[in-house]
């Protein structure tokens, strides 16, 4: 992940399950069009899209923001070295990862439908 001493410069990130694109921008030091790019550029990166395709970034969507960030302007990564690099460290169950962020989405799409049909 990110070293301490970068850490140090951007603000903690809040115990907080979802954000808006604007508070991950705030807590990341990027602006917004920067991350819809990232999102486009690297795979491990996706948000939760509920209404209006507004997104949602998870605690570990930060985390991987600020390894983005860090590889990219920090290291000096390219965006394809930074793609590269962040599938070499990739851990194992990735795979499950995914599928769990999979139901997750799915169910607050299910309970958002509930919540039109409550109506």
């Amino acid at each position: 992940m990110l070293e301490p001493s970068n850490n140090n410069e951007l603000p903690p990130i809040p115990t907080k399950r979802y954000f808006t694109i604007g508070e991950v921008s705030e807590l990341c030091q990027v602006k917004p069009h920067v991350l819809r790019y990232w999102e486009q550029e690297f795979p491990q990166l996706k948000p939760v899209k509920r209404r209006g395709n507004r997104r949602y970034y998870q605690r570990q969507d930060v985390m991987m923001i600020r390894e983005i960030r860090s590889l990219l302007y920090e290291q000096g990564y390219t965006i394809g070295g930074a793609r590269l690099q962040l599938s070499e460290t990739a851990k194992p169950d990735t795979a499950k990862t995914t599928h769990v962020e999979t139901l997750r989405q799915l169910r607050m799409e299910l309970e958002a439908v509930v919540e039109i049909l409550k109506r």
